[in-house]
C-alpha cells in the first residue's frame, strides 16, 4: 500500500476529480452489516457505504473508493501484454471499461477472487463485428449481462477476468488484476456482487 499524495482525475459516471493528500487509512474492523470500518487517523473512524474500485493501468494502481472519496490504493500487476483493450482470451491484455462484480470466490488458485462481467457489452459487440463470436453467442451474453449474471467465459473473447491475489510486482496474468494477498483480503471483505470496478488505460 502507498500514500496518495496528489490530485488525480478518474472517470466514474463521467469525470470524477479526487484530491487526497493524507495517508491512506488503516483497517480497524468490520461492521456487522459487512461494511468496512477504517480510520483516516486513529481518532477518526469512517465506514465504507458505497465501495467501488477504479484501476488505472498506466499507473499500476487500484483505488478503493467510498462514494467519491479514496480510502485505499494498491499496487497492481496486469496481463502480460497490458497495453490496449482486450480482444481475445489469449492476448494477455487486461480489459478496459466499466464493469460490475458478478462472482466472489473465496478459494481460487490465487487466493480470493473477485470476478468481473467481462466480456461486457462493448466486447461482445466487437466480437460479433470481428467474427469471433456468433450473433447467437452474443445474444446469450447480452442477456446474462442485463440480468446481472456472469457472461459466458468460454468464447474466443475470453473471460474469468477479475481481481485476485499473488501480486509479484511484474505484469504476468492472463488479463486479471493481481494485488497482494493482504490487499485482496481487504477487497474481498468490502466488495459485493453488483459493485462497480472501472478499469482505465
Amino acid at each position: 500500500m502507498q500514500q496518495l499524495k496528489s490530485s488525480i482525475t478518474l472517470s466514474r459516471r463521467g469525470v470524477l476529480a479526487i484530491a487526497a493528500a493524507a495517508v491512506v487509512p488503516t483497517v480497524i474492523g468490520l461492521h456487522a452489516e459487512g461494511t468496512l470500518r477504517v480510520a483516516a487517523a486513529p481518532a477518526d473512524p469512517v465506514v465504507i457505504h458505497d465501495p467501488h474500485v477504479v484501476i488505472v493501468k498506466s499507473k499500476r494502481i487500484a483505488y478503493l473508493l467510498d462514494g467519491d472519496r479514496v480510502v485505499r490504493c494498491y499496487d497492481i500487476d496486469l496481463g502480460f501484454a497490458p497495453v490496449g483493450q482486450k480482444r481475445t482470451g489469449h492476448d494477455g491484455r487486461t480489459p478496459e471499461g466499466a464493469f460490475r462484480v458478478v462472482s466472489i470466490n473465496p478459494a481460487s488458485g490465487y487466493g480470493r477472487f473477485v470476478g468481473l462481467n467481462y466480456p461486457d457489452r462493448p466486447a461482445v459487440q466487437r466480437g460479433v463485428l470481428e467474427g469471433l463470436i456468433s450473433a447467437g453467442d452474443a445474444a446469450g451474453m447480452i442477456e446474462a449481462l442485463e440480468a446481472g449474471r456472469c457472461p459466458d467465459w468460454r468464447t474466443p473473447l475470453g473471460g474469468g477476468i477479475g481481481i485476485h491475489g499473488g501480486g509479484r510486482g511484474v505484469d504476468w496474468t492472463a488479463g486479471c488484476v493481481a494485488v497482494s494477498d493482504e490487499a485482496v483480503e481487504e477487497l474481498f471483505r468490502v466488495l459485493r456482487v453488483g459493485d462497480t470496478v472501472e478499469i482505465l488505460p
